[in-house]
């Protein structure tokens, strides 16, 4: 190989170096920028401003199609106490997320389905948990006092439509001790001190 050609060699080899560099860099920031801009959208969707917060929803795989969803989470995780999802308690969580405006074809509604179809991770559902109970912290006590105890309640129903429950105080004898034991960590868990509920959630 002569030296000219050499050369001419080199400086292809140094173009595609670079030209692949900076693709991997336009990359890089159109990622950063789709994230920002998902991360706005969730603040709009949730009314949080909390950037610490919001970032923990995004690594969770939260966006604003699926956040609806968080406030289900929980009722999702009493469905699968048992071992499996029965088909009164799919109904009941399906009825409750229509409610929250969350139709059938929506991203959210498919996210819902493949949750209540295969069981998500424990870490999901108690990370996600922790997040509700950071989020309520945020709110004026009256309204945070209300959407706990609507939670509970739900969770509570999605119990009774499997075990006959009665009520969350003096659950019947037909509901599973592991139903039992997961409403009374999500009650515990909703009314702990979100100061450093955020921590444990990243951790």
């Amino acid at each position: 190989m002569t030296h000219t050609a050499f050369n001419e060699l080199k400086n292809v080899r140094e173009e595609d170096y670079f030209h692949r560099r900076e693709q991997e860099f336009i990359e890089r920031l159109r990622r950063r920028m789709a994230l920002e801009a998902e991360c706005r959208e969730l603040a709009e969707t949730l009314g949080i401003n909390d950037l610490e917060l919001l970032r923990t929803l995004q690594e969770m795989g939260y966006t604003r199609a699926t956040v609806r969803l968080l406030y289900l989470v929980p009722l999702v995780q009493v469905a699968w106490a048992e071992g499996g999802v029965s088909r009164s308690e799919r109904e009941l969580i399906l009825k409750a997320a229509r409610l929250r405006g969350i139709e059938p074809g929506s991203a959210a509604y498919e996210r819902l389905t493949e949750w209540l179809d295969e069981r998500p991770s424990e870490e999901f559902f108690e990370r996600t948990l922790r997040l509700i109970s950071t989020m309520l912290q945020a709110l004026p006590p009256e309204e945070r006092e209300a959407d706990r105890r609507d939670l509970v309640a739900y969770c509570t129903r999605v119990a009774e439509v499997s075990g006959g429950l009665v009520g969350f105080v003096g659950l019947s004898s037909r509901v599973c001790r592991e139903e039992r034991e997961l409403l009374e960590r999500i009650a515990a868990e909703l009314e702990r001190d979100g100061s450093a509920t955020l921590q444990l959630v990243k951790a």
